[in-house]
């Protein structure tokens, strides 16, 4: 005797999650025909559950319907009464409502139309003859008015299920209006809604993207006596989640992992916004972790919103490995993809990647939108990578979309890069461009304009750019200021009273510090400049305190003032806005400059040669090495780093420290030498003395 195969069940039997039929009822027929000759007897019937032993279970699993060996009998195929046993076998009707669902998914939604179609039943249909036809259609309109032929030619005894399955086409078509109105109609008719009725008006609205419809049928669910079961709860951590409930969305996940439910990826995904969002990145990582151990299969928007997450967590390395990994898996980058790797290398200024992907997405026709062209300039801006924005520019401009046109951020990013480049013409030609484009300048294009005049001496063009502000009805911010204050370290001393009564107006109390500095007249009492200068640094957001302090002490530097120069550095150190510059251990005593400007690094120098002269003469037993670490890097807009103007005036001390081979960006010398070069150096001031 052959046995149906299980795949044979399957119409009814989705095991997806948007279709997790559960329901005290269910039907005990065959659904689908044999593969092989098998002869089923016609005699169906429809059966009461009298208790649910697995609410997990489907509405339609009970395969044991015509288990018995009396309801099966095996025929030889070659036998004359084959084909006719096998006409009457319900396999055979199966064959011909799966033909009739065809049909009225094509045939007009009217009435007439749909009612010829199912006429062609004959006059001896059945419950199961509704519910095989109804689960196979795909059109929402007919399916309605099928449901409506049936609901008048027959007697339902399970008429919950006629509208479950008819609910299902509607969740086909992403229908969720009408799905309420087919559910208030069943209430109207007084048919009781079950599990599989919410489960799958919930799924509907799950689809269609409405999160807050899904959770308003969740918590409908107890009044109709309905219990969720585990697959309608983890639809549910989804929902929470796209709501915006993300304290219920947690605890249900928290639920999940307890109890072991079956989560989807597209769940997955979801949870990983969640943690996103929150800015618990390792949290992503976790979830995502306990996502394949469970088995469940990455899809898409689990690797976009991956990848999306470690942009914003500027963890461009972790990006790149599970971009990896998703190519891997056989999966080929979408938009979506490309979109957060370019934001995640462009934050994190990684530069060869993100040029990369740009570069892939244009050979395959992808359009870039303003923000990411925005994303890839500003990243432009940060690196110094003058030639590559300037093509990016171009190309944007001849984007045939009219939403990858260029605006007021892009033009901006354009202008600072020229500026710290000190192209001035293109700066300004730039910066017509866009106001003929019809942008004004903002805050930072005029902060870019004046470093780029700072850089070629402009000073009188700084300032006619400064006046622009209250023309423009902007006011001055912080970085401004900071910007101002930068000009003023790379300005000839007879321009630098012009630009003091700008800083004065721009950022008073920055401004008055600098008077100190600049002008000569001023009369200071002792400890007043100091005092000044800690107040105006610790009110100084954490942004610009760095920035204001290397000027200050820069501009200190070039007007030989060294004295407020140590007295900057000290109320640096004072304020923790530099740590770490000096360091000892049983092997070296250590200066480390990499954060600071020039000006900054060689106040560190003289007040770290003093202090060594003060251990020389205590009597202090100097390590076996002394050495400076000035960095190996590069300005990104000059071929100089400090490491290189360090080392003429390592020189011009005929101080003993040389660059290690070994040690990019350090200068090393031995106790003996170390020792030999102070004890000359005093024995110099004595004799000038």
């Amino acid at each position: 005797m052959a046995s149906t195969p299980s795949s044979t069940l399957s119409p009814l039997y989705e095991s997806n999650i948007f279709c997790n039929f559960n329901s005290p009822q269910k039907f005990t027929f065959p659904l689908k025909p044999h593969s092989k000759s098998c002869i089923r007897t016609t005699q169906v019937s429809l059966q009461e559950q009298s208790q649910v032993s697995n609410p997990n279970k489907s509405q339609y699993s009970d395969r044991k319907a015509v288990s018995s060996s009396k309801s099966k009998l095996w025929v030889n195929p070659k036998s004359p009464r084959a084909s006719e046993l096998k006409r009457k076998s319900y396999d055979f009707r199966y064959a011909s409502l799966m033909k009739v669902a065809e049909s009225l998914d094509y045939c007009k939604p009217v009435e007439e139309d749909v009612f010829n179609v199912l006429a062609d039943l004959g006059d001896k249909i059945v419950e199961q003859d509704a519910v095989v036809t109804l689960n196979n259609m795909t059109n929402a309109e007919t399916a309605l008015l099928a449901m409506k032929y049936f609901q008048q030619r027959l007697k339902l005894s399970k008429e919950v299920i006629v509208y479950n399955v008819t609910l299902k086409v509607l969740r086909k078509n992403k229908d969720f209006d009408r799905a309420e109105k087919v559910f208030h109609e069943m209430l109207e008719r007084d048919v009781k809604p079950d599990n599989v009725t919410f489960s799958t008006i919930i799924s509907c609205a799950r689809q269609c993207n409405l999160p807050e419809k899904a959770i308003e049928w969740f918590e409908k669910l107890p009044s109709f006596g309905c219990e969720p079961d585990d697959v309608t709860y983890s639809v549910m951590i989804d929902a929470y989640g796209k709501a915006g409930n993300v304290d219920m969305a947690l605890s249900l996940y928290d639920r999940a992992r307890t109890e072991k439910w079956r989560i989807d990826a597209v769940t997955f995904a979801t949870l990983i916004r969640i943690y996103g969002a929150a800015g618990n990145f390792d949290g992503c990582l976790n979830v995502y972790e306990e996502m394949k151990a469970l088995g469940v299969k990455p899809n898409m928007t689990v690797y976009n919103s991956l990848l999306d997450a470690m942009g914003r967590a500027r963890r461009p390395w972790q990006a790149k490995n599970i971009y990896g990994e998703m190519l891997s898996n056989g999966f080929q980058p979408s938009w979506g993809t490309y979109a957060s790797l370019i934001r995640a290398y462009g934050r994190a200024r990684y530069s060869e990647d993100a040029l990369k992907i740009y570069k892939e997405m244009k050979e395959k026709g992808l359009e870039l939108s303003v923000v990411l062209y925005n994303t890839l300039l500003a990243m432009c801006a940060d690196v110094g990578l003058t030639d590559e924005a300037v093509n990016i520019f171009e190309e944007m401009k001849s984007s045939a979309s009219e939403t990858c046109q260029p605006d007021s951020w892009t033009y901006s990013s354009l202008i600072t890069i020229f500026s710290c480049s000190g192209k001035v013409s293109e700066a300004e030609f730039t910066l017509n461009e866009m106001m003929e484009a019809g942008f004004e300048p903002n805050i930072f294009v005029l902060t870019s304009l004046i470093q780029c005049y700072g850089k070629a001496g402009r000073t009188d063009d700084v300032v006619r750019t400064f006046d622009r502000l209250s023309d423009l009805g902007l006011s001055a911010d912080e970085r401004f200021a900071g910007c101002l204050l930068n000009v003023l370290t790379q300005t000839a001393k007879e321009d630098l009273h012009k630009l003091t009564i700008c800083l004065e107006r721009a950022n008073p109390k920055l401004g008055y510090v600098v008077k100190f500095l600049v002008d000569d007249e001023v009369e200071e009492e002792e400890g007043v400049f100091k005092k000044h200068a800690a107040e105006l640094l610790d009110c100084a957001t954490t942004d610009v305190r760095k920035a204001y302090c290397n000027c200050l002490i820069d501009i200190c530097v070039n007007l030989n003032q060294l004295e407020r120069a140590c007295e900057l550095l000290d109320v640096g150190l004072t304020l923790n806005i530099y740590t770490n510059i000096m360091s000892r251990t049983a092997t070296q005593w250590s200066l480390h400059l990499k954060s600071l400007s020039l000006g900054a690094a060689l106040t560190a120098l003289h007040i770290w040669v003093n202090d060594l002269n003060k251990a020389l003469e205590s009597g202090e037993e100097f390590p076996s090495l002394l050495g400076i670490n000035t960095g190996h890097g590069k300005h990104k807009y000059s071929e100089k780093g400090l490491a290189g103007v360090f080392e003429s005036h390592l020189k011009e001390l005929n101080a003993p420290f040389h660059e290690a081979p070994d040690k990019a960006g350090w200068f090393l010398t031995t106790k003996v030498a170390a020792t030999s070069w102070l004890e000359s150096r005093r024995a110099q001031e004595v004799v000038a003395a």
